[in-house]
């Protein structure tokens, strides 16, 4: 029996409110798999168990993102086919194999002194300062380790760092499009250039990247390489900040980060899955599917609520409390199966750094404004976070 629910589960409202972990318990209670009639998609399958979102995210041959991987974005995208983000099976993994010795836990390896170095140096600014927007302070390791990826020019880094600002801190929709619309330019002019004169870059390796004995065309180089920007910066921002709220309302666990009773990187982990930032994944049934004991149709959209997922009792102990030292801790907040985040080693490396360079270098983090939630399902957090930061 299909189980529809009254709660637009789309509405970013929802997830701001503090009791939004009792709702989710209540829905996945009733059934794990119900269907939402949202405001702007339609009738979605929400599915909020953990067992059965991982089964929609391992099986890309029923579920597909070629029909988008995100709620709320206008209809059919127009990068189907053409982004990892909105492709499956062979295709996807022919975009991904040229960038992965880029995020591979070795080559970020190979980076983790200039991470470290950077985020210490970061902090150390914010702590200076004092009175700061936390929001703003974690956006800006990200948005250089990926000019360092990238190898954007030094001379353009400056605009770079200010147009990606704009793009995603930017106060309205049309603010954040208009810089996208600045950025999308550049990257076009840097992929021709080093198809041209080609480096060992990343964006070089995938401007010259051939699939079937031919080059990625240019439009589709441009599209990923605007994805991968979008996906490094935005997580690790959102996770950062959202991070440092969870650790100060609970601050028995953030004591025992203090005095390093627990590990930076399994705190990192649990702070991953306790916020989820982002919330869901999109894809389109292929094919008939029985899912939770309900009939999923070919065409039908299916929204995994990652959070949901990442809050299921059945999977994990407690799991609306915070636990630094969860183990294990299979979480999805960064997915699974062949759309795992590629990101994944370098957003754990860049959200580590700036965990210790805050532990070395801060005694006390006081909120000192009212922190304020975007209005987004995509990359669910802060847009502000007023706090001063009180030296060691």
């Amino acid at each position: 029996m299909t189980t529809t629910t009254t709660v637009d589960l789309t509405d970013a409202r929802l997830w701001a409110d503090p009791g939004i972990g009792a709702l989710v318990d209540e829905l996945r209670a009733v059934a794990p798999v119900q269907l939402t009639h949202t405001a702007e998609d339609g009738p979605v399958w929400s599915v909020l168990s953990y067992e059965h979102s991982s089964a929609v995210l391992t099986d890309a041959a029923t579920y597909t993102s070629a029909g988008g991987s995100l709620l709320g974005t206008g209809g059919a995208p127009a990068g189907a086919g053409k982004m990892m983000a909105l492709t499956d099976g062979k295709h996807h993994r022919d975009l991904r194999a040229p960038l992965l010795p880029f995020f591979s836990p070795k080559g970020v390896r190979g980076s983790a002194e200039r991470i470290n170095d950077l985020a210490s140096q970061v902090v150390a600014e914010a702590v200076a300062r004092g009175r700061v927007d936390l929001v703003e302070v974690m956006a800006t390791v990200p948005l250089v380790v990926m000019c360092d990826v990238l190898d954007i020019p030094e001379s353009d880094r400056d605009m770079v760092v200010s147009v990606c600002d704009a793009a995603f801190l930017g106060t309205t929709p049309q603010d954040r499009r208009a810089a996208h619309q600045r950025l999308l330019p550049y990257l076009f002019d840097q992929a021709m250039r080093r198809r041209m004169a080609p480096a060992d870059d990343l964006i070089s390796v995938l401007a010259t990247h051939k699939v079937k004995g031919r080059l990625l065309p240019i439009e589709d180089v441009v599209l990923n390489l605007d994805n991968i920007i979008v996906g490094g910066v935005q997580t690790v921002r959102h996770t950062a900040a959202m991070s440092i709220m969870a650790l100060l309302d609970n601050p028995a666990e953030f004591q025992r980060l203090r005095e390093g009773s627990v590990e930076v990187d399994s705190a990192t982990d649990e702070l991953l899955r306790y916020t989820s930032v982002g919330l869901h994944v999109l894809r389109t049934a292929t094919r008939d599917a029985v899912l939770g004991g309900v009939d999923i149709r070919a065409g039908d959209k299916v929204a995994v609520w990652t959070w949901a997922a990442d809050h299921d009792a059945a999977a994990f102990d407690a799991p609306h409390e915070l636990r630094l030292d969860r183990s294990p801790n299979r979480h999805l907040a960064l997915g699974v199966g062949p759309h795992y985040c590629i990101g994944a080693p370098l957003a754990k490396a860049e959200l580590g750094a700036v965990y210790r360079a805050l532990l070395d270098q801060v005694a006390e983090i006081e909120v000192t404004g009212e922190p304020v939630h975007n209005q987004s399902i995509i990359n669910f957090g802060f847009d502000h976070l007023p706090v001063t930061l009180h030296a060691r």
